[in-house]
């Protein structure tokens, strides 16, 4: 079992930047693929961002490209998601989660509590 705490989120200003931390429990965190999703009220969950157990392969979706930065450090258990650039389209509830692939799409198996990103314009 693993334990997910995100943290950092808040409300900025259109064009500003927020970093999202998410810290884990347990001791195999470096054996997780990790992915941040999103969600907007009224609307579909949202894959922004995974990075897999070394960090050296990433995936973001073709609206945060460029602009968000997905990244972890094993032994903090913690993985990030720096965010610049910020559009009001990027308000949403944050997740950090564990993710697996099964028959080719992202499964979520732990997820976090939540932070909110709130972008005014």
């Amino acid at each position: 079992q693993v334990q997910l705490v995100e943290s950092g989120g808040g409300l900025v200003q259109a064009g500003g930047s927020l970093r999202l931390s998410c810290t884990a429990s347990g001791r195999t965190f470096n054996t997780y693929y990790m992915a941040w999703v999103r969600q907007a009220p009224g609307k579909e969950r949202e894959r922004v961002a995974s990075i897999n157990w070394s960090g050296y392969t990433t995936y973001y979706a073709d609206n945060v490209k460029g602009r968000f930065t997905i990244s972890r450090d094993n032994a903090k258990n913690t993985v990030y998601l720096q965010m610049n650039s910020l559009k009001p389209e990027d308000t949403a509830l944050y997740y950090c989660a564990t993710e697996r692939t099964v028959a080719g799409s992202a499964v979520w198996d732990y997820w976090g509590q939540g932070t909110q990103v709130t972008v005014s314009s």
